[in-house]
């Protein structure tokens, strides 16, 4: 039988692997171009904030059609990859 872990084995709150792993993912926008992090950014940004209003005629119509969910659902992703990339975005 296994013996659960030790408070030694299991990672500290403060740990320096979670830390490396969120810079990591808010870094690769630097470095790929790191002359137009912002601008990208306040895109994102704006862009998830405006798309939400490109539901309300699909959502008035109704998602009848598989075409409308389809579109319905490209339109979920991309407000939630604009939520991601818009999120540092400080003014």
């Amino acid at each position: 039988m296994a013996s659960p872990p030790s408070l030694s084995d299991q990672p500290s709150a403060g740990s320096s692997s979670t830390t490396e792993s969120s810079d990591d993912a808010h870094g690769v926008l630097g470095r790929v171009t790191p002359g137009l992090v912002t601008s990208i950014r306040a895109v994102g940004f704006w862009t998830a904030i405006a798309m939400p209003f490109l539901y309300l005629p699909l959502l008035a119509t109704g998602l009848s059609s598989s075409f409308d969910g389809i579109l319905f659902v490209c339109l979920l992703v991309g407000n939630l990859l604009a939520l991601y990339v818009g999120h540092p975005h400080h003014q």
